[in-house]
């Protein structure tokens, strides 16, 4: 009977020191959610980080930006870190780099040329330099104790790399996001030979894409959606507003190709979008037929068949062009007769916003193409047969599934097993969850600190889950703020408690029974011995939401704000 899985247990404590020899992964996002991919390398006492992306809020984390993986397990070995390979130039993978370089600036960031476009430019705006070490496909880099080797992939942006990394204790093969598209715009294919090489000369631990792997078959071709885009582009009666990834180059140069073709000028709208296009253009990856995109002012002008837009905010993000257009606060505003494309996935957790956004245009009467009515997008990520074919190519000896939730990770250890691969050797973790390979043995080792990191305006790592329950509470309940004024010594009521309520409706009556609890509290003994204010303040707080919630039913933030008499 074949061994199981292997898989982190709830007990899991920090790992022993890595013998000599001996290679550890760890894992610091993108296992158990789509987002904030970072994987850090150890080998003869140094670290090699491998992306360091950002994972968007969902609606239960209102007011934050975005989400950082956790640097505390290397945040005291930072000097050891001799550099960081990003794999591709989407903010998933590369959103975190300028909170890693605020730490430590001069280390090497590695990669492709759009790759570090992407990044320098945002490392700018960060008032970053960042040293740089450009690779291509089949180029070899030393750093430290790792040579890498990098393998060209096939992703929904150009320039995605694959990463081999040799150190004495063995051949690990990333393959960072990848699908297999035969016929990519760009006609770079995901290199299979390179992968077969590698396999020949034994890839010890695989780190897969696990995104589509609940998904049968094959990937569809980015070129199978041209005819339903340009079918957009022919029939639209008006201006025509298509949402993307302000990366998704593929993308917007299948718009340009159907605006040009169609007679339609484009602007781009959104500094993101402005900005990476312009990259994209000025390095040869996006190209642009002469005179056809032009400054959006400038479409005011001219007939509403002639127009198309390029905007960000394909994921209903509050503040994006998108969003701000269909809530009728952008400068552009939409009319009866305008259509929305919207080229891009939904990424989980996301749908919500988005389905709010495609209401509110229909509302105003656009017509919004989406995903789910035609065929205007596909992923960047291998499917199930995608993946099965890598695994029977490369045939490694362990397999640890990255990129996805639980159940994309579980899907994709199943794939590897059904190629052969034994169950005993396919490894199953969490964020943080470290894998050792040691004497061409990959074990799970130990857990390290690895929670979620909240950017919220200019403070990073200080909103904790506790503040965003208060958040959650004035969002749906409210606020109701309690005035206590007491005896110093008995700590009993010398006034009537006041109350003072923000978006917490209620009746004349709601806080009779509230008083009548807090005067019963603070005459028991107990309380007439509390001593600290905030003791007090905790009492009279919990009194009150206990009677709030039964009476009421509803559960809004109750501050108390105690004065001695």
């Amino acid at each position: 009977m074949p061994s199981a899985v292997q898989m982190p247990s709830r007990k899991l404590k920090s790992p022993p020191s890595l013998p000599v020899g001996g290679l550890r992964v760890i894992p610091l996002g993108g296992l158990g959610e789509i987002g904030r991919n970072m994987t850090v390398f150890e080998f003869g006492g140094k670290l090699l980080v491998v992306d360091c992306g950002v994972l968007f809020p969902e609606e239960h984390q209102p007011g934050i930006d975005v989400i950082l993986p956790d640097f505390t397990a290397i945040r005291d070995r930072l000097k050891d870190i001799v550099g960081i390979v990003l794999t591709h130039g989407h903010e998933d993978h590369i959103g975190g780099v300028p909170y890693l370089l605020k730490e430590r600036p001069d280390i090497p960031v590695i990669g492709s040329e759009l790759t570090l476009a992407f990044i320098t430019a945002k490392l700018t705006e960060h008032r970053i330099t960042p040293t740089t070490v450009h690779v291509e496909a089949g180029d070899r880099h030393v750093a430290g104790p790792f040579e890498c080797e990098f393998v060209a992939v096939n992703h929904s942006i150009p320039d995605g790399l694959a990463v081999a990394i040799r150190t004495d204790a063995g051949l690990v093969l990333h393959t960072g996001d990848f699908k297999m598209d035969q016929f990519p715009l760009d006609e770079r294919i995901t290199d299979l030979r390179h992968f077969a090489r590698l396999g020949e000369e034994g890839v010890d631990l695989f780190l897969t894409d696990s995104t589509n792997a609940e998904v049968p078959g094959f990937t569809t071709s980015e070129r199978d959606l041209t005819p339903a885009i340009d079918q957009v582009f022919a029939t639209a009666p008006k201006r025509i507003i298509v949402s993307s990834f302000a990366s998704h180059i593929h993308r917007i140069q299948q718009v340009l190709d159907a605006a040009h073709a169609h007679g339609r000028k484009v602007a781009f709208v959104g500094r993101s979008m402005v900005k990476n296009m312009g990259i994209a253009a000025e390095l040869g990856y996006l190209k642009i037929p002469a005179g056809l995109v032009v400054d959006f002012k400038k479409l005011r002008s001219m007939p509403e068949t002639k127009v198309a837009l390029v905007c960000t905010g394909s994921q209903g993000e509050p503040l994006a062009a998108l969003s701000r257009m269909a809530s009728e606060t952008h400068q552009i505003r939409l009319s009866p007769g305008d259509t929305v494309l919207l080229a891009s996935s939904l990424i989980p957790g996301n749908e919500n916003a988005i389905y709010g956004i495609i209401n509110k245009l229909t509302d105003l009467g656009v017509k919004v193409v989406h995903k789910g009515n035609a065929k205007v997008h596909v992923s960047g990520h291998a499917s199930a047969g995608e993946l099965v074919y890598c695994y029977n190519i490369v045939r490694p000896t362990h397999v640890l599934p990255v990129h996805g939730e639980s159940k994309h990770l579980h899907a994709n250890a199943e794939l590897a097993i059904r190629t052969g691969i034994d169950p005993g050797k396919v490894l199953i973790g969490r964020d943080g969850t470290t894998v050792d390979l040691i004497d061409g043995r990959a074990r799970i080792s130990g857990q390290v600190e690895a929670g979620l990191v909240y950017v919220d305006g200019h403070t990073v790592g200080k909103v904790t889950e506790e503040t965003l329950v208060e958040r959650r509470m004035l969002q749906e309940g409210g606020v109701v703020t309690v005035v206590a004024i007491v005896d110093a010594d008995t700590n009993a009521l010398t006034e009537p408690l006041e109350f003072i309520a923000k978006g917490f409706v209620h009746d004349a009556q709601v806080f009779d029974g509230a008083v009548a609890k807090v005067t019963a509290a603070l005459g028991r003994e107990s309380a007439a011995k509390l001593e600290d204010l905030e003791d007090l303040e905790a009492l009279i707080a919990q009194t009150v939401t206990r009677h709030l919630e039964r009476a009421y039913r509803r559960a809004p933030l109750v501050t108390v704000v105690v004065i001695d008499a």
